[in-house]
């Protein structure tokens, strides 16, 4: 039998002071002055919150992404080659990548060309934001044996060379995890496009991570999970519970960035709806497969007519799942989230940064893009991820944005879908929203208790201490 005491915090927003005692690595007593038997940690005066889980996360890609050329700020396309042109900082022939830009309101467009010019014979890699586009030179091209007429790669042209290009080590991605402990995450949901069990069982080897994972089964390895026997949460063994089967990762349309959301009207000024990637037949086939054999459906949808196959999906099969990303959502489409049992995803870190882009291209309806409160309000399920590398692995920064619904000076952007704090914690718990004796002592201590915070002071809150299980992860 192992013991802990995490002495000296506060239980919850406003709550009392208390002890908290660990045995096992479950919560076996909540009290004042608790008896001090095996290891003591000092919570230092700081609020005990449930610890936070990111359920929507590209490992690999976050972990690289901390160490590419960031493009967020850039303007243009030039700006973006400008910004590269000026850090890159590489030995002959090796890649230079880049992260975050954003060219849906760019008054030009991306082209292989300009990265050439710029950067002759260098392999260049440049990862949109919501990572649906990747802009590679001619020499990146040929790095992963393909020729393109502009360079610029979307959906799953993107997805397949971007699993192909050189991706971060191991110890990148277990790094990247301890980062996560830091800002109180005990748990992520890894939605790599990768054969991702194999994958965290390999770095498993290494060393624990910071965080448990859940890793997503990707479209292509849907057989090899029915094969090897894995049910979305079921523990892998001889993980020691570090290591769980996910759900399985379909996707019904591209992204708002790239104009490849699928809605139900056209976008200003052009000719389409945006991109069907799987259409209904399809989706409801391979769901059907998925959910015989355990395996749950997360399907990304993103557009209002994306959600309604999606969620007409999920009514043919008769199965629970998820949906990710949940962006835009028509209001006659609201309800069925509960009356399906889908929970929805979201990562409303993504809301401030994409307000501009969906002004322009969402007109007339962005009162029903990332609804968050009316879909609370009709019942669903919210959970809160971050969706790293889109946005960082870090869930008060979607905490704050959910509560905010700003991420700088501006005023709140349709403030009547924010939601309250408590309910945010919640969603970045996995529902949990208190601490109660039998519950797993996967636990965070804040310095400060929440509550007393401003919206924007939340994304940087100090951290005390992580646990799993009662295993400190983090401790300042």
């Amino acid at each position: 039998m192992t013991a802990l005491l995490l002495c000296d915090v506060r239980l919850g927003i406003g709550g009392p002071r208390v002890d908290v005692a660990v045995t096992d690595g479950r919560v076996s007593a909540i009290g004042p002055d608790l008896p001090h038997t095996g290891e003591v940690v000092d919570g230092q005066g700081g609020t005990v919150l449930p610890g936070l889980v990111d359920v929507h996360v590209h490992m690999t890609q976050w972990a690289g992404s901390r160490r590419r050329i960031p493009l967020a700020h850039a303007k243009s396309a030039a700006e973006a080659v400008g910004t590269i042109a000026r850090l890159a900082d590489s030995k002959p022939g090796e890649l230079v990548m880049g992260h975050g830009f954003r060219d849906g309101a760019w008054p030009d467009v991306p082209h292989k060309d300009l990265l050439e010019r710029a950067l002759p014979g260098t392999p260049v890699a440049l990862f949109s934001n919501d990572l649906h586009t990747l802009w590679l030179s001619p020499a990146a091209l040929r790095l992963i044996g393909r020729d393109h007429p502009t360079g610029v790669l979307l959906e799953n042209d993107c997805m397949a060379a971007t699993a192909e290009l050189p991706a971060a080590t191991d110890e990148w991605v277990l790094d990247a995890t301890d980062a996560a402990a830091a800002r109180g995450v005990t748990e992520i949901v890894d939605y790599e496009y990768a054969d991702t069990v194999t994958d965290w069982l390999r770095r498993l080897a290494l060393r624990r991570p910071g965080v448990r994972v859940s890793a997503v089964v990707s479209r292509p390895l849907l057989d090899s999970a029915i094969a090897r026997g894995h049910r979305t949460g079921d523990v892998i063994p001889g993980t020691d519970g570090m290591l769980k089967v996910g759900p399985y990762k379909l996707f019904v349309d591209g992204s708002l960035n790239t104009r490849t959301a699928y809605c139900h009207d056209p976008y200003p000024g052009q000719d389409t709806h945006g991109l069907l990637e799987l259409p209904f037949d399809e989706l409801v086939v391979l769901m059907q497969k998925a959910s015989r054999h355990g395996i749950t459906p997360a399907v990304h949808a993103i557009g209002d007519r994306a959600n309604t196959i999606a969620l007409d999906a999920f009514a043919k099969v008769g199965c629970p799942g998820r949906i990710e990303h949940a962006q835009l959502v028509h209001p006659g489409d609201l309800p069925r989230f509960a009356e399906l049992g889908v929970v929805a995803g979201v990562q409303p870190a993504h809301q401030p940064d994409d307000r501009d882009v969906a002004d322009r291209h969402w007109s007339g309806r962005t009162g029903n893009a990332f609804p968050y409160a009316a879909l609370l309000a009709a019942g669903a399920t919210l959970e809160i991820g971050s969706d790293a590398p889109v946005a960082p692995l870090d869930p008060w920064d979607g905490i704050a944005s959910a509560v905010s619904r700003t991420d700088d000076t501006r005023p709140a952007w349709h403030p009547e879908q924010a939601i309250a704090l408590d309910i945010a914690l919640a969603a970045a718990s996995r529902g949990r929203r208190e601490i109660r004796v039998g519950d797993p002592a996967d636990l965070t201590v804040t310095e400060v208790d929440p509550g007393t915070l401003a919206p924007h002071d939340l994304r940087e809150i100090p951290i005390v201490l992580t646990m799993i299980g009662g295993r400190l992860t983090h401790l300042r």
